[in-house]
């Protein structure tokens, strides 16, 4: 009887050299540290859940992320989540019809329907599904082609020519694009390099003054260029529409009749009437730099593609 309570007896009847034993253990302990396991971790630890039998199981903690509200159709900020569709004109710029300041020309004088219906709103979009017509003719959004053009002389820079001349469009008949048409114009007698694109938006951007597309011209001049008449263009001279003055002016040939011309402006005729101003008459007008484009390997009459880093460059063109 006396063996089966010694095994649960308490530390007051143990001897000094247990005593001493449990105090070594016990200073050992309190150095290490402490670690809870993995339940312990995981669940609550207050008295509650110790009572309750499904807070002994083991308890995942998973966070996730907070959905976005579900947004009516009548909830403003629908509209701010959702595409808004594209405004008319620069959807009929995209479909080649005409550049957005054209087009918006058009809608004004009631050329287009959207859906059955004319609209003359400028600032109407157009939303996805809906059927866009001009003068009665379905117009969608197209691939954009670009292609720079060797012109040669006797054509005239139009789509189409009421007296059946020669244009710049019969030259690039085979390419299979709906509404192409150029950039600006040369004059029947001018050579050169010609933009022909479908894309409206960058017509408009090239176009605009603010842009200004430096242009290179080489004049072939029937006598050589005077001193002073070469330092009055080089500085400025005044037209009947204008001031006009060139971004750089140089002589090519030792007998002073071919001369350089840089310039920006897109005026009608401006580089031939700066030289009949002095009196000057023009053999030759050959356009051999357009917004950093130049004819290398296309000959007269010849066409090309542009590639994607020239089409971007135009795009991005600052002057």
């Amino acid at each position: 009887m006396q063996k089966k309570y010694n095994k649960f007896r308490s530390n007051k009847s143990k001897s000094e050299d247990d005593k001493r034993e449990d105090e070594k253990k016990g200073n050992e302990e309190e150095g290490k540290p402490k670690f809870r396991s993995k339940r312990e971790g995981r669940g609550r630890s207050n008295d509650r859940d110790k009572d309750n039998p499904k807070s002994r199981s083991k308890r995942r903690v998973i966070f996730r992320k907070k959905k976005p509200p579900q947004l009516s159709i009548d909830n403003p900020t629908t509209v701010e989540l959702k595409k808004t569709g594209i405004r008319l004109n620069k959807y009929l710029a995209n479909s080649g019809v005409a550049a957005r300041r054209k087009a918006d020309e058009l809608i004004k004088d009631g050329w287009v329907t959207v859906n059955g219906k004319v609209v003359i709103e400028m600032g109407f979009r157009v939303q996805a599904g809906d059927v866009v017509q001009f003068k009665g003719r379905k117009v969608e959004p197209q691939n954009k082609t670009y292609i720079l053009l060797n012109k040669p002389k006797d054509m005239i820079t139009t789509t189409n020519d009421p007296q059946g001349r020669k244009t710049v469009m019969d030259l690039v008949a085979g390419v299979d694009v709906d509404r192409l048409y150029p950039v600006g114009r040369l004059d029947r007698n001018t050579v050169g390099l010609l933009l022909l694109t479908n894309d409206g938006a960058l017509a408009q951007h090239l176009s605009h003054p603010k842009t200004e597309v430096r242009k290179i011209y080489h004049v072939f001049l029937d006598k050589p260029l005077q001193k002073s008449h070469f330092n009055q263009i080089a500085t400025g001279i005044t037209l009947e529409d204008g001031e006009i003055l060139v971004d750089g002016l140089s002589y090519i040939s030792e007998n002073k009749k071919e001369i350089g011309v840089q310039i920006h402006s897109g005026r009608n005729r401006i580089v031939r009437r700066i030289f009949e101003y002095f009196g000057y008459e023009i053999n030759k007008l050959d356009r051999v730099i357009y917004g950093g484009l130049t004819k290398k390997n296309l000959t007269r009459g010849k066409w090309r593609f542009l590639t994607a880093k020239e089409v971007i460059m135009l795009k991005h063109f600052k002057g």
